[in-house]
This record gives structure tokens, C-alpha cells and sequence, in this order.
């Protein structure tokens, strides 16, 4: 299901990270994933959004910038993203949905299961 990038968030956002971060960093084009008691989950139950070990890292490697909204959400860029800035509840949420939008751009395809 085609999905703006903007829009992703939990299980889906982490999904597409580490669709392309495996990518980069491990040189796999894909990445598998399993249904637990936890729900759709990626291979080594990721969570780049929600966890600063595995998210900063990405932040760190892309160069994202990150700032804070006046509502208490943040934005994101880089210079891969062509400029545009990206918003989130969080900062982590506001940079993955930037990495990815870097990466895939403004639509991707997500997994209904994941939805």
C-alpha cells in the first residue's frame, strides 16, 4: 500500500528504515519480517524511532538536522532530502521519516500488515 512518507509512523516507520539501512550498511536489498505477540515486527525487532542507540547512529552517519517546533514536535533535514523538512511528534520520529523520504522519497510502498 503506497503510503507519504510524512504520514509514516511505529512498526511501518521502522520497517523502512531498516529496509534501507540494511541496505547500506550490510549491502541486502531486502530485509525480512516476522509476526510475534508483538505484531509485524523487522528481523531483530527494530525500533529506529523510538530508540536512540538505533536511530542516532543514522542521524550521525546522514548529517540530519534536527530543531524543534513551537508546539513541542521537531522538524528534520538534509541535504539529501533536497531541502525539505520533515515533521514528527519526536525528533527520532521527524529524522527517520527524513532518512527515508532521503532514501525512497515522498511515497512509499508499505505492507498492509504493517498499517
Amino acid at each position: 500500500m503506497k503510503i507519504k512518507t510524512q504520514d509514516l509512523t511505529g512498526t511501518a516507520l521502522d520497517w523502512a528504515v531498516a529496509i534501507i539501512n540494511y541496505k547500506l550498511v550490510y549491502g541486502v536489498g531486502y530485509i525480512t519480517c516476522i509476526f510475534s505477540s508483538k505484531g509485524w515486527v523487522a528481523r531483530d525487532e527494530h525500533r529506529y524511532s523510538t530508540d536512540w542507540s538505533q536511530g542516532g547512529p543514522i542521524i550521525e552517519r546522514e548529517d540530519i538536522a534536527m530543531w524543534p517546533d513551537q508546539e513541542g514536535g521537531w522538524f528534520a533535514s538534509t541535504d539529501q532530502g533536497k531541502g525539505m523538512d520533515y515533521h514528527g511528534g519526536t525528533a527520532l520520529i521527524a529524522a527517520m521519516r527524513c532518512f527515508v523520504a532521503s532514501k525512497l522519497g515522498d511515497t512509499i510502498d508499505i505492507p498492509e500488515e504493517l498499517l
